[in-house]
């Protein structure tokens, strides 16, 4: 156990900090993680620096997972952007990249993300409102055109049909004359989240991991440089997790992928480094910082000594963060662009590869222009003018970070070997294991906000009396009209003997146990719809209990 150098210093500063006066409510983490008032080499229980820190592109890649990290590139600004047709999200893309954007991710409307077409009557009143609706492969050209795929990086944020979309995506690739060597780019692709918090399922638990390793499987071979899936924690603290669950839980989503591709027999080291990450940013720095290093660092002994990659990159975590939407209030709204900030900070601080920074308005609608532009800017302000990309993991060996780092790494093992005690992934689900645990922290933390234990500013504190609406965009009505009508007339122009045939090799190969891509692929080019593949799947697969209101 380490100790403190010099104890008759430390001891006065105890004397000091013992009559010091104390704060009303004790300082905790966001996720309500008690802290203590000062840090020294006494706090880690036994730390040995070379074997848990090391050295940044190194095994355990406690510091990063490249040697030189932002010194020699920065992260992607990846903003989310989506809404209408394919026709308005295209332009708003082609803003975003005007502006230095480096990269495109894609926002859906729900209809697309619950595998229903935007003329099915259950999508009334949603198409293109919280993101682009897309029903064929004509609406994935439009939403692409005049940007090139061979040297734009493309997220898709989609789950569910998101091996239906992707089918799309690689068919109008390939009519474009772009060779898939080169698509780079990342579908979410991340089913088991949905079933802990998001709720966008379509299929049972087993045919829908079925669906991602189809497409881990189909992307190792064929399109090399794609990330097959971005393995989510976002959305699970977007339901109200605490950082060690988000952390926890994703992990715990990203072995069973992995469990799932070994099954089919697919070797570790061919697959693995293209899985990627996805973390929340929430307003907790250090608590933040501290889950991006203990996720890099529990991944990376996860792939080595069980897994038994050898693959450097195989034990690489790679993360996009997205700042915390949770996080975001409506009461003066301005303030979310420093909430943004700062959670920016903790991503960086954190050694993310790609970055998305929410605006302001987020949380009274889609973003507008102006809101999209600011929050640009609030990354380029952060990678160009603070200074915090010069060095290397500047906090690395701070006391109180590499403390929290052990404390997050331990606290999930602890979730690791429950999750095992109930069987697996699988058997915790059905359980409702994650629901329960995630709705506990969730009320847990409102209840601290409630009881003013923990102050929001304009909400539960420094409230102003009267404030200034913002303008925010407007989805128009014609929206869907548009989309209705484009879609409409696709099915009426298409060959309807090649659609019947399409379908009825989903269906055959859904029966089966062969990959999926190559029969989605011609029912792509067919201009089958989203909805009409996933009901084909339907068909084979049933639906879970909880989609039904789709």
């Amino acid at each position: 156990m380490a100790t403190v150098t010099d104890r008759s210093a430390y001891e006065r500063w105890e004397q000091d900090n013992a009559g010091a006066p104390a704060r009303d409510i004790p300082p905790t983490t966001v996720s309500g993680t008690p802290i203590e008032p000062l840090y020294t080499p006494d706090s880690f229980n036994g730390f040995d620096a070379d074997a848990e820190l090391g050295y940044p592109g190194q095994y355990p890649f406690t510091r990063g997972i490249h040697a030189s990290m932002y010194r020699s590139r920065l992260w992607t600004m990846r903003q989310f952007a989506g809404f209408g047709t394919a026709r308005q999200t295209n332009e708003r893309f082609r803003f975003l990249l005007k502006k230095g954007q480096t990269g495109l991710s894609t926002a859906f409307d729900l209809p697309t993300l619950m595998g229903v077409d935007s003329d099915d009557p259950r999508a009334l009143g949603e198409v293109g409102r919280l993101g682009v609706a897309v029903g064929t492969l004509d609406d994935v050209r439009q939403l692409f055109d005049g940007i090139d795929l061979s040297r734009v990086s493309v997220s898709m944020t989609i789950n569910g049909p998101a091996i239906v979309v992707m089918a799309f995506f690689l068919a109008n690739a390939q009519e474009q004359g772009v060779d898939w060597r080169y698509l780079r780019g990342t579908l979410q692709n991340d089913i088991l989240k949905e079933f802990h918090a998001q709720n966008e399922f379509i299929f049972p638990p087993e045919p829908s991991v079925r669906l991602v390793a189809d497409v881990i499987e189909f992307c190792t071979q064929q399109v090399p440089q794609w990330n097959t899936v971005s393995i989510s924690g976002y959305h699970i603290r977007e339901a109200g997790s605490t950082a060690v669950q988000e952390l926890a839980f994703t992990l715990a989503d990203g072995f069973a992928y992995v469990d799932a591709c070994l099954v089919r027999g697919m070797q570790i080291d061919s697959f693995a480094p293209r899985l990627s990450f996805f973390f929340n940013a929430h307003n907790d720095v250090f608590e933040e910082i501290a889950k991006y290093r203990a996720a890099r660092v529990l991944w990376a002994e996860a792939m080595r000594n069980k897994y038994g990659a050898r693959r450097p990159a195989s034990l690489r975590l790679r993360f996009h963060a997205q700042t915390a939407g949770c996080s975001l209030q409506d009461k003066q709204p301005e303030v979310n662009l420093i909430r943004v900030a700062y959670q920016a900070l903790a991503a960086v601080l954190g050694g993310c590869q790609s970055l998305h920074t929410n605006s302001m308005d987020e949380t009274l609608a889609l973003p507008s222009e102006h809101a999209a532009t600011l929050a640009l800017r609030t990354q380029q302000v952060l990678a160009y003018e603070t200074g915090v990309t010069n060095t290397v993991d500047p906090v690395g060996g701070s006391y109180f970070v590499e403390a929290l780092t052990k404390q997050m790494r331990q606290k999930a093992q602890t979730y690791f070997e429950r999750i095992e005690q109930l069987g697996g992934m699988i058997p915790a689900i059905e359980a409702g294991f994650f629901r329960r645990e995630i709705a506990e922290a969730a009320f847990a933390y409102q209840r601290e906000v409630d009881a003013k234990r923990k102050l929001i500013v304009g909400v539960n504190a420094f409230q102003e009396e009267e404030e200034k609406p913002l303008e925010t965009l407007v989805v128009d009505e014609s929206v869907e009209k548009e989309q209705v009508a484009s879609l409409q007339k696709i099915k009426e122009s298409r060959d309807a003997c090649a659609v019947e045939k399409s379908l009825a090799g989903v269906r055959q190969t859904a029966a089966g146990k062969n990959n999926l891509l190559p029969v989605l692929l011609d029912a792509a080019r067919a201009r089958c719809t989203v909805g009409e593949v996933i009901n084909a799947l339907a068909d084979v697969f049933g639906r879970y209990d909880g989609a039904a209101k789709w």
